[in-house]
């Protein structure tokens, strides 16, 4: 990007999918419309199941109507990847970005998403078998955040899922993606420790930054679209960027 580039960054607390799938496509017109625009949506999600192009109901295991009375929704989106189970301590992560301006292929995209997930894990002293690929980032073959992107008119939407402190039992019931049965884990459990979460969300912001080349950051912890009680949860948390 130019010297002069800007992200732009929203800092969100929790937000209802249908809330945050308005406000991605504004900001992705906003971005095809102009290229010289880019924006990431840092963000959590009450409990759910998202579905992605390659997931199915076969990918979840749990007992008839399990979810119903939870009050869990499943919701099929226009991502790639498989079935995310959403819960509090998960971090969201929709990245809109112009893919001919920065230069980079679908793949090479990916990656360098991918990268700058797994440069996460480094600033938290987990440096050992740790791999990188399409699908996310893996510790000791566990999958501790997952990938899922789509393209429209050279400009990305949707991007990712970062386990942070979430209750894991659950994920012991759903294949995340179809060709890969790995166990999910977390920050939090790899790391065998406490992490503050503003910590981790200023890190993952800095590392996209940087990955994708941008100069400088333009934080909002709201939006117009996005009802009024949608704030920043941890005010005094805020990345110092």
């Amino acid at each position: 990007m130019t010297e002069d580039s800007a992200l732009q960054t929203y800092l969100l607390g929790t937000v209802a999918l249908d809330d945050l799938l308005r406000l991605q496509r504004r900001l992705h017109y906003d971005v095809t419309g102009d290229p010289t625009q880019a924006a990431l949506i840092v963000c959590e999600h009450p409990p759910m199941v998202t579905v992605g192009r390659q997931g199915s109901r076969s990918h979840m295991f749990w007992e008839t109507g399990d979810l119903e009375q939870r009050g869990w929704p499943i919701r099929w989106v226009n991502r790639g990847g498989g079935c995310w189970l959403h819960l509090p301590g998960q971090l969201a992560l929709y990245a809109i970005l112009p893919l001919e301006r920065l230069g980079l292929s679908i793949d090479g995209y990916l990656l360098r998403f991918a990268d700058a997930l797994a440069r996460v894990l480094g600033d938290f002293s987990i440096h050992q078998k740790i791999e990188t690929s399409e699908r996310g980032v893996t510790v000791h073959g566990r999958l501790l955040a997952a990938l899922g992107v789509s393209i429209r008119e050279h400009t990305t939407y949707f991007g990712a899922c970062f386990n942070l402190q979430p209750d894991l039992e659950m994920y012991r019931y759903l294949r995340c993606h179809p060709d890969v049965s790995e166990t999910m884990t977390s920050l939090e459990r790899e790391r065998r420790g406490a992490v503050r979460p503003a910590m981790v969300r200023e890190r993952l912001i800095e590392h996209f930054k940087e990955a994708f080349g941008f100069a400088r950051l333009s934080l909002f912890s709201d939006h117009p679209l996005l009802p009024r009680s949608v704030r920043l949860q941890e005010v005094a948390a805020e990345p110092r960027l």
